[in-house]
């Protein structure tokens, strides 16, 4: 870690959790030392989780979503008595939406904070900097928004909560040929992001496997503004759909370029679309589009509808996935926890192994052998600025 660019870090009081709802205003930057007083080891009678997100950077508004969820979820934990009598304390660290930094902070929340369990990350390339760090040194981490399926593999101390990419991709797949009758498709991918291009290729096979036929491959990088040399490419092939497996800061403006150069056919995409500051991106562009995620804010199930309200009163905003899967994700965690009525790393790492038929309020959560969620995925339509959901489908 280098002491010129401090890791941020945010201490939640196990009595008072809600001392963060300002976020960034509770927030110390300060030197590893200074970072190392304030921790500490955790006192008898806590269960400690280390938290890592994307408070500022880039995709602020995942790691703000997520922490929300984090915060939520602790709060009502805990006035209900806490895990077998202990409270849960959490402490957060901003990884600035770096890789390097996300390593770091799990590095510096396992060795000097002594955390129970690593929560995070929300991006699969930042988790997959984290997972060696939990893996070698036997803290059970738990990402509740990592699809890449590399997260989990080979380390039996990393778990996942949502869906792996192969399952997303393929449902994508088998929407567009069943749904939308499409049989040519066009693709463009984030060649600097592992979620993009893993996603990128389990929709192309899926697609590709049910005979349809992908027309041409284009790519952009991470920070890229103008993607019209590649949209025009894109074009030329007159595709019925357009695959974009990115994040919605560059989904948005993508959409908007297409519609500027004539291109009217449905975007289609995976959960990184899933931000409200999309619309404010992209407008009216993606309207008739389509993206796979995790729920749905108009699903008539009667746990989002409570967590919808319950979340929107307390942080005067509307929840996305990120929050959602965060605030499940913790339960989940509490759960284990109770089961395994242990702190000790092995312990935790074998109740979690075991969760099966965890009603979480994304859908219903098997862990499975490779520590990844079984659960359904959503397909949500975007109507003019309003996202509908367009149903459910399940592993």
């Amino acid at each position: 870690m280098q002491g010129s660019r401090p890791l941020i870090r945010v201490a939640v009081l196990a009595a008072s959790v809600f001392a963060l709802l300002t976020g960034c205003k509770a927030k110390e930057q300060g030197t590893p030392e200074g970072a190392a007083k304030a921790s500490g080891s955790s006192p008898s009678g806590e269960f400690l989780i280390g938290e890592v997100s994307s408070l500022t950077g880039q995709e602020a508004t995942f790691g703000t979503s997520t922490h929300n969820g984090v915060l939520l979820a602790v709060q009502e934990i805990n006035e209900a008595g806490g895990i077998n009598g202990k409270k849960i304390r959490v402490i957060t660290y901003d990884d600035q939406g770096k890789p390097t930094e996300a390593a770091a902070a799990a590095t510096r929340l396992i060795v000097q904070d002594k955390v129970h369990l690593l929560f995070g990350e929300v991006a699969s390339a930042r988790s997959l900097a984290m997972a060696p760090i939990a893996q070698g040194k036997k803290v059970p981490m738990l990402t509740h928004a990592s699809t890449n399926p590399k997260v989990t593999e080979d380390k039996d101390y990393v778990f996942r909560t949502c869906f792996i990419d192969p399952f997303q991709g393929a449902v994508m797949a088998r929407f567009a040929r069943d749904t939308l009758k499409a049989s040519k498709v066009a693709v463009l991918r984030d060649v600097r992001n592992d979620y993009s291009v893993g996603l990128a290729n389990f929709f192309v096979e899926a697609f590709e496997k049910s005979g349809g036929q992908i027309l041409v491959d284009q790519s952009f990088s991470a920070g890229d503004i103008d993607f019209k040399a590649q949209l025009t490419a894109i074009r030329a092939t007159n595709p019925e759909a357009i695959y974009v497996p990115g994040y919605y800061t560059d989904v948005g403006l993508i959409a908007r370029q297409a519609r500027e150069l004539g291109i009217t056919v449905p975007l289609l995409g995976g959960d990184g679309w899933d931000s409200g500051k999309l619309t404010e991106i992209a407008g009216d562009a993606l309207d008739g589009s389509y993206f796979s995620n995790h729920y749905s804010l108009d699903n008539p199930d009667p746990r989002i509808q409570k967590f919808l309200k319950t979340y929107q009163a307390k942080f005067g905003m509307v929840s996305d996935a990120m929050s959602a899967l965060a605030y499940e994700a913790i339960y989940l965690a509490a759960d284990a926890a109770r089961r395994a009525s242990s702190t000790e790393g092995a312990a935790l790492r074998d109740a979690l192994a075991a969760t099966k038929d965890f009603p979480g309020i994304t859908g219903t959560i098997t862990i499975d052998s490779e520590r990844n969620a079984m659960k359904p995925a959503v397909i949500v339509a975007i109507k003019g600025q309003k996202w509908v959901y367009a149903g459910t489908v399940t592993p």
